[in-house]
């Protein structure tokens, strides 16, 4: 098959000097699999060339090659592009920022993917769209291509996660096969520099909005021999950390959501029988303690989910959440100041009418340690909420008004 394509190698004399599509692959040693890799790729661009009139180029992101991988691409009529920094997403990252055209494919120079299934793809880009995923799922999956703990349970449920906390709508959201507009690329800011990368790219553009489509991709026997350098368990973990650090709701919102509910529902609860409303309850006074503990802990998850989409808004990969424009006035170091400080004055002046009634009953053990425990937990989080305003200051840029005043236009 590399002979056959030979003839279509693009030498430096003949290549375009700007490129419509740039078809990417990240290389680590792979001299036996690169000849059939871009002897697929230039089938591509003559069919990229044929059905969207669009021009070419293959680049191929090489991460440390010592097998003559680079050599083997320069004669084939590729653009090799040397990445320093080691790992498969800092390579495909690396080799999309080199990449000179305004469209671009990315795939594994493994011969597991068939570049010209990327010319659909390409014509979804042509379309209007920003992102186009494969689906392995959909288009399908050869015997022995895929191990069986990936295709069955690694695959869906990372998939399942990232749409459940992102709403994506991804079938396959680690399919290696994709395509992108290069400014659509620019926009997201990936960092990831292991196979998180798959994962980073479908989460953020999710955040930005992009408009994101799916055609079938065919997964293929690797045709290298030797282990590919996914390795299941430790690479599912990256993923899947990578899923939670980019959801703060679901990170410190949700949980701090259920823990402010508990707490209201206990301390609630034991103030009515405080009051004699209620004359049994199912716990004691040591649960007025876990109620207050619960309630400290769910206002500082608040406080992180929001510093933590706030950080994701200033990078520039996060939209602001509407409720907290609408709020713009609010979320300002002044506000989170004037609230704490308030808070903290309720504590004292509460610690100190509990401090009265204990003398006036000669010193004598309170009837309940509730009052007390409201006081605590005002206190606590009248602190937090002070010393969260100069978090969120520090992070929305230095700047009193965390979100700025023209958060969206920025993001």
């Amino acid at each position: 098959m590399e002979l056959q394509h030979r003839q279509f190698a693009l030498t430096p004399a003949m290549a375009p000097q700007v490129p419509d599509v740039s078809i990417v692959m990240p290389c680590l040693d792979e001299a036996q699999s690169l000849p059939h890799c871009v002897g697929n790729a230039l089938e591509a661009l003559a069919r990229l060339r044929t059905e969207l009139n669009l021009s070419g180029e293959i680049v191929i992101a090489d991460n440390g090659s010592t097998d003559g991988s680079q050599a083997i691409a320069t004669m084939l009529g590729a653009r090799v592009v040397p990445i320093a920094r080691r790992g498969y997403g800092a390579a495909l990252g690396g080799g999309c920022e080199a990449a000179l055209g305004r469209y671009i494919v990315m795939g594994d120079c493994d011969g597991s993917y068939d570049f010209t299934e990327g010319v659909a793809m390409v014509a979804k880009l042509e379309g209007g769209f920003d992102l186009c995923m494969g689906s392995r799922f959909s288009g399908g999956i050869a015997r022995g291509a895929m191990p069986w703990k990936n295709r069955y349970i690694g695959n869906p449920a990372l998939t399942g996660i990232l749409n459940l906390f992102f709403r994506s709508g991804i079938s396959d959201a680690h399919c290696g096969l994709r395509a992108i507009r290069k400014d659509a690329f620019q926009r997201l800011r990936l960092t990831g520099s292991g196979m998180e990368f798959a994962s980073e790219m479908v989460i953020k553009g999710a955040l930005l909005n992009l408009r994101t489509t799916e055609v079938p991709a065919t997964l293929l026997p690797d045709l290298r021999g030797r282990p590919p350098h996914l390795r299941p368990w430790r690479d599912g973990w990256r993923h899947l950390r990578y899923l939670f650090m980019l959801s703060p709701t679901w990170v410190f919102g949700v949980p701090g959501s259920v823990a402010l509910a508990a707490a209201a529902a206990i301390l609630l609860v034991a103030a009515l029988h405080s009051l004699g409303v209620l004359q049994t309850v199912p716990f004691g006074e040591s649960w007025i303690v876990i109620g207050a503990l619960l309630a400290t802990v769910g206002h500082m998850a608040g406080v992180m989910a929001i510093a933590s989409h706030i950080h994701g808004v200033r990078a520039g990969y996060r939209l602001p959440k509407p409720w907290l424009s609408r709020r713009r006035r609010l979320l300002t170091l002044e506000g989170c100041v004037i609230g704490g400080l308030s808070m903290i004055g309720t504590a004292i002046a509460t610690m100190m009418g509990v401090a009265v009634y204990w003398g006036a009953a000669s010193f004598a053990a309170l009837p309940s340690i509730l009052p007390v425990a409201l006081a605590g937990v005002t206190a606590a989080i009248g602190l937090q909420t002070l010393f969260g305003g100069f978090l969120l200051a520090v992070i929305g840029g230095n700047e009193a008004s965390f979100l700025g005043d023209g958060g969206e236009r920025r993001a």
